[in-house]
């Protein structure tokens, strides 16, 4: 099976590519290698792929048709795991354009290309719970309101969107995955967790939003690339939204206070909210769990540890 995973470079798509090869799937990955956060990041990761002779990258940017569509020519893909997009809610402030034609268009451009691959089954696309806004009732079910806040948001509704409307005129399924909070090892350094890590690391001040009162749903990725495994094996999904989520929320001053206590954090600076984030992310898995059988998630302590443990013996990081 030939599985292509774009933003391959990138948490998820790293951490999914590395899990595929030691399994022996054949895996073809491309990133453009955004300087969104550090690229010599990016590069020890995808170093860390090229240990594996089942893997074959090159250097594409999804925004470019002619590049995508050379690339494309002749390829023969059974899965594709779109990743690649412009990450960060915050940014999108900055540059909205950059959001539209990354995330919006170069989803289109992924999908356009794929109808001339004979092979291919399925596209599963990133989503984001960003999508859900900020709400009163919880979890956030597949079927609830949406009410994108931001321009990353709104990106990643359109895509469903598109999704959706084009389904009909392809040969293949595009299942849409909305993932929550998705943390460890390897994880990115613009997130809350490597941040306060970081901090600690280098004896500087952390910032912490609304004061830590809000609440994320917390996915391991070991968990999360385990689930994308277990979906390549589902038959017949057709257009399909589901939650990526452990469904269990934590208190992000909970957090905090825990990271303060054991790593003897000092500097950690209370600030006001940020006008686009959200007070709380909660989803509700029962869809997955029900096509997945699954049973249970990492206990969110266990897999902090392990985040932190990692973290603290690899010096790899640079803000």
């Amino acid at each position: 099976m030939k599985i292509l995973i774009t933003g391959v470079a990138g948490f998820i798509g790293f951490n999914f590519a590395k899990y595929l090869l030691n399994k022996n799937f054949t895996i073809y990955g491309i990133d453009n290698f955004d300087d969104y956060y550090s690229i010599k990041f990016k590069v020890l990761r995808l170093k860390e792929l090229k240990k594996k002779d089942n893997f074959f990258f090159k250097k594409v940017d999804i925004t470019k048709k002619n590049d995508l569509k050379k690339y494309f020519k002749k390829k023969n893909f059974d899965l594709i795991f779109h990743f690649a997009a412009q990450a960060g809610v915050r940014y999108s402030l900055i540059n909205p354009k950059k959001y539209i034609k990354v995330n919006k268009e170069g989803f289109e451009n992924i999908v356009k290309n794929s109808k001339n691959l004979k092979n291919l089954k399925r596209i599963f696309y990133a989503s984001s719970s960003s999508v859900y806004g900020s709400r009163k009732k919880f979890p956030s079910k597949e079927s609830s309101k949406l009410i994108p806040q931001s321009v990353y948001a709104q990106t990643k509704l359109q895509n469903e969107l598109f999704a959706k409307k084009t389904l009909k005129d392809n040969k293949f399924d595009l299942i849409g995955l909305r993932f929550f909070t998705v943390y460890g090892e390897w994880g990115r350094p613009d997130m809350f967790i490597f941040k306060i890590l970081f901090a600690h690391k280098n004896n500087k001040d952390f910032y912490l939003n609304n004061f830590g009162n809000h609440e994320r749903d917390f996915t391991y990725i070991k968990d999360v690339v385990k689930i994308l495994e277990n979906l390549i094996k589902i038959k017949n999904f057709k257009h399909k939204i589901l939650n990526v989520c452990s469904s269990r929320p934590i208190n992000i001053k909970n957090l905090s206070d825990y990271l303060k206590k054991n790593l003897k954090i000092k500097k950690i600076i209370e600030i006001k909210k940020n006008s686009y984030d959200v007070n709380k992310t909660h989803g509700d898995n029962s869809l997955l769990k029900k096509y997945l059988k699954l049973k249970k998630f990492t206990n969110f302590k266990i897999g902090l540890n392990k985040t932190v443990k990692w973290y603290l013996k690899n010096k790899i990081y640079k803000l």
